[in-house]
């Protein structure tokens, strides 16, 4: 498995597994769980990525009860976790409407719980999870440097930021943000060209995608073309069509690291199946053509 460096000391499998469904699975059991993590590790795929709020504040649970059957997984694993995002329900229940909270007391707060959730003293990076219209940055740039002093987290980065919103956190922060996690596949691919990739290639930062197979919209009848496109790739190299969209992203030089996740085992240990796709740049703009709907300009 490639690997990516967000800081200095701080490499990320390219491919990271998203566990924000792992609370709805079938079986939540500690060692199916477990099979799920050691399923990635045998691909290579050492990063995996949480948020407080997943599976209605329950996903970092479900994991932490897979750490306390075998924490010897923890030294093999990089750990994503995000905050900021409340929602009226579980520990916010009392909450009248969703918000977002960046003030230091909830990231300090929440970071805590989730440590304490996922059984583990550390998180390799914490991620303030939307932008919020009612942050103080001066206040939440210092609560991030502050978990970094900690050692709590080894490194800090955002969700879903615009480059305004980027710059403003950052200039009120001594530590440097390693990523921004965004939404980009073949269906949602705005951010290779209104800036946002470009802004963090310019830094030399890695992006993190999230939803990298459109949430499911691949699939769907209105880009059958699209989808058949993708699946006769895969068929030349002995994938399916999901590792063919995964290796779209994989090819740009921005080193975008797809979240991938999926609660079936079989499809967990076929992960690493992007690897195997050539894709050179007549296959990259021919996949990005179809999913235009039309030829660059």
């Amino acid at each position: 498995m490639k690997r990516a460096t967000l800081s200095e000391g701080l490499e990320f499998s390219r491919i990271v597994y998203g566990m924000w469904r792992l609370a709805e699975a079938e079986d939540t059991s500690p060692a199916h769980v477990q099979a799920k993590i050691e399923a990635c590790l045998e691909q290579g795929i050492t990063t995996f990525d949480q948020a407080d709020i997943y599976g209605g504040y329950q996903s970092e649970a479900v994991m932490g009860e897979a750490m306390k059957l075998a924490p010897s997984l923890r030294d093999q694993m990089e750990i994503v976790t995000k905050c900021d995002i409340v929602l009226p329900m579980g520990p916010f229940a009392h909450k009248p409407v969703k918000m977002y909270d960046t003030s230091r007391a909830h990231i300090i707060g929440s970071l805590e719980n989730s440590l304490k959730a996922m059984a583990i003293d550390h998180v390799d990076l914490l991620l303030i999870h939307r932008p919020d219209p009612f942050m103080d940055p001066a206040e939440t740039g210092a609560a991030l440097d502050e978990v970094v002093a900690s050692g709590k987290a080894r490194a800090v980065g955002v969700s879903n930021f615009k480059l305004h919103d980027w710059t403003l956190l950052q200039s009120n922060m001594e530590n440097r943000l390693v990523t921004n996690q965004i939404e980009i596949s073949l269906l949602a691919h705005e951010a290779l060209t209104n800036g946002d990739l470009a802004y963090l290639q310019e830094r030399k930062i890695k992006p993190m995608a999230w939803s990298p197979l459109a949430g499911g919209a691949l699939f769907a009848p209105e880009n059958a073309k699209l989808y058949k496109m993708l699946e006769e790739t895969g068929a030349q190299f002995g994938v399916d069509a999901t590792a063919v969209a995964v290796a779209w992203l994989l090819a740009h030089p921005a080193e975008i690291l797809p979240v991938l996740g999926t609660n079936n085992l079989d499809r967990v240990r076929a992960l690493g199946d992007a690897l195997k796709v050539e894709m050179t740049r007549e296959l990259w703009f021919t996949l990005y053509t179809e999913a235009l709907g039309d030829e660059v300009p």
